[in-house]
């Protein structure tokens, strides 16, 4: 009978082989986290595809460049970042957008376009829009959709917007309102490095310079055409009139209570006569969207939790003369009118307005 011989295998050999499997497992492993880490400065290049991106269209005018068009700019990365220049968020945003463009912009790969559409009507103005691109330092192109050409080509809602095209003009990634900057950026390393461009070891740094979590106070707008809200105390608008708000109790935080009399346009209020407002915010830093009408300059006086201003609390737009803290109010801007030293909790600003000042809004920080 033919029996058929086993063969008994060595423990030594099978100890031998269970090293040799995690060497090479190890040696694949290490080559693929280098491949990928070559490909993507996040190890990851897994960004969404939503589509072929609009051209820029319906531009009424150009700053820092000849007019330009996604198709035009295949092989390059782009960042079409909507923005206006009196929005607070997007102030916020544009020392990031300003550090991307020295780091990555020019022949290192990617083309900044900042599409200013208008949220008033005086940021229509091309020479104020200029004058904003100047104060901000802002080196890349910018386009004004006054029209919202643009807006309605990328569908969007939002200041500010970013929406990433990669080398082939697709939209590879989007941002809405301020945040994910670490986010965004290491989306434009991803794209430059997959287009073929050299990126950089370390990513930018630029300081947030606002604490979200110590914001209590939404913004306020004035307008009866563009409030989100009622007046204090219940007060309503008078739409296209001048209407004497009488003094009241102030018991509402986040609520705006006009006293005196005060002109109802559709995007703001314009002081007449024995003008103030009270505001009960929860913020550092109060900012407020205004002008004075006509050209003119208008003078407001500020008080917080019942005293004048002092240095600790003034804001970057304020003066103080004689124990009294004043901002002259008079190009259609953002004036920033308290800066307290941290985020403290609720307090209450007094704005006592000459006649000829317009609000718009308040925004917080």
């Amino acid at each position: 009978m033919n029996e058929k011989k086993s063969k008994k295998i060595s423990p030594y050999l099978i100890v031998f082989g269970i090293l040799v499997v995690i060497i090479i497992a190890a040696a694949l492993s290490t080559t693929l986290f280098n491949t990928a880490s070559q490909q993507s400065p996040s190890g990851t290049a897994n960004l969404s595809n939503y589509g072929p991106a609009p051209n820029i269209v319906g531009i009424s005018g150009w700053i820092n460049s000849q007019p330009l068009n996604i198709s035009q700019l295949k092989g390059k990365v782009v960042l079409v970042d909507f923005w206006t220049y009196s929005c607070i968020n997007c102030i916020r945003s544009i020392p990031h957008l300003n550090a991307w463009q020295s780091e990555y912009g020019g022949s290192n790969g990617l083309v900044i376009i900042g599409v200013s559409t208008p949220e008033f009507q005086f940021e229509h103005n091309y020479s104020n829009v200029y004058a904003a691109v100047k104060k901000f330092n802002i080196t890349y192109p910018v386009a004004l959709d006054n029209n919202y050409g643009t807006w309605d080509a990328y569908h969007n809602e939002y200041w500010p917007a970013d929406y990433l095209v990669d080398a082939n003009g697709t939209i590879r990634y989007e941002a809405f309102g301020e945040g994910d900057y670490n986010q965004t950026e290491n989306a434009i390393r991803i794209l430059l490095a997959q287009a073929g461009y050299k990126v950089p070891t370390a990513s930018t740094s630029v300081p947030l310079g606002v604490n979200f979590s110590g914001i209590g106070s939404p913004e306020i707008y004035f307008g009866y055409a563009t409030a989100r809200q009622p007046l204090g105390g219940g007060e309503s608008f008078a739409p296209n009139q001048t209407k004497t708000y009488l003094p009241q109790n102030i018991t509402q935080q986040n609520a705006a209570y006009l006293f005196g009399s005060w002109y109802n346009a559709p995007d703001g209020m314009i002081s007449v006569n024995n003008s103030r407002i009270y505001l009960v915010y929860y913020a550092k830093n109060v900012n407020i969207v205004a002008s004075g009408v006509n050209g003119t300059n208008s003078t407001i006086t500020l008080k917080v939790n019942g005293m004048n201003l002092n240095q600790s609390y003034l804001g970057a737009d304020d003066m103080i003369s004689n124990g009294i803290a004043t901002a002259t109010i008079g190009p259609s801007r953002l004036y920033n009118i308290v800066s307290a030293p941290s985020y403290s909790g609720w307090h209450e600003l007094e704005i006592d307005a000459s006649p000829g000042f317009k609000i718009y809004t308040f925004t917080f920080g």
